[in-house]
């Protein structure tokens, strides 16, 4: 019997349960015929055209992406429009869309998990618990051996995907540092956590002016983390590979890959 879409949508439910998504979330299938046959998968973080252009191009029976393309309210989904664009494409390709969203970062190998191990966290435990102790959004943990704050930012710029925007950082660049919190994808709403206060740095991707200074201003007045903010697309396109590799031991018969386009929105940067 050949790989269907309804497969492939049953797999990516038992690696990573809609249940485990946030209240305003909209994972699983988004388009696609459940009776199709699958050959191919293809992994991105976005459902941007260049992405969705290199599933039909590539002939991928099924786009997997971790960001949700209807997400947020949808009036149109003429091909004038973006989203409607894009739709058009995939099912005119017969490309399946997939997509695996705070459901995927909550697990043990999630989007936080994956960014605290390549850094070489120890014991690293959620910052927001689920429904399991070992499930949950974000991370803290401990460094095997301590470093400085500007070290840290530089090994990070060697771990993530490079970016126009690189790694911007808060904080005195020889400051020590042992224990770190962190949150793949945007994470400022956990700034004022009691485990990320009591980090010595948080590492998170679109902090806003505001929430940032007040941050900022906060450890400089009594206790709180110095912080790093990276790239949103980069922070979570490491979770990529090991998905892929969860989806290659349960479906054997089936290639997956991950796309290498960038799909960070800045293209370059002008240094003052």
């Amino acid at each position: 019997m050949p790989t269907t879409v309804a497969d492939v949508a049953a797999v990516v439910e038992r690696l990573w349960p809609a249940a485990g998504a946030e209240s305003w979330d909209a994972v699983g299938l988004i388009s696609g015929d459940l009776d199709a046959p699958v050959e191919s998968i293809l992994l991105a973080v976005d459902a941007v055209l260049d992405t969705v252009d290199e599933a039909v191009d590539t002939g991928a029976s099924v786009l997997l992406v971790h960001h949700p393309l209807l997400l947020r309210g949808v009036t149109t989904v003429a091909s004038d429009r973006y989203k409607g664009a894009a739709l058009s494409r995939l099912i005119r390709g017969n490309v399946a869309l997939l997509a695996a969203h705070t459901n995927a970062d909550v697990v043990e190998t999630g989007t936080s998990a994956i960014l605290a191990s390549k850094l070489g966290l120890v014991d690293a435990q959620p910052i927001a618990s689920g429904p399991t102790p070992s499930r949950g959004l974000g991370r803290v943990g401990a460094l095997a051996e301590p470093t400085t704050l500007g070290r840290l930012a530089r090994a990070l710029a060697e771990v993530l995907p490079a970016t126009a925007t690189g790694i911007r950082v808060s904080g005195d660049f020889d400051a020590p540092i042992r224990t770190v919190a962190l949150c793949a994808g945007a994470g400022d709403s956990y700034l004022a956590d009691p485990a990320v206060v009591a980090a010595d740095v948080y590492v998170t991707s679109d902090l806003r002016h505001h929430p940032a200074s007040e941050a900022r201003e906060n450890a400089r007045a009594s206790r709180g983390p110095a912080l790093i903010d990276v790239s949103h697309w980069a922070s979570e396109w490491l979770w990529l590979e090991a998905a892929a590799s969860e989806l290659r031991e349960a479906l054997p018969g089936v290639a997956v890959t991950v796309s290498e386009l960038r799909t960070d929105p800045w293209d370059f940067v002008v240094v003052q």
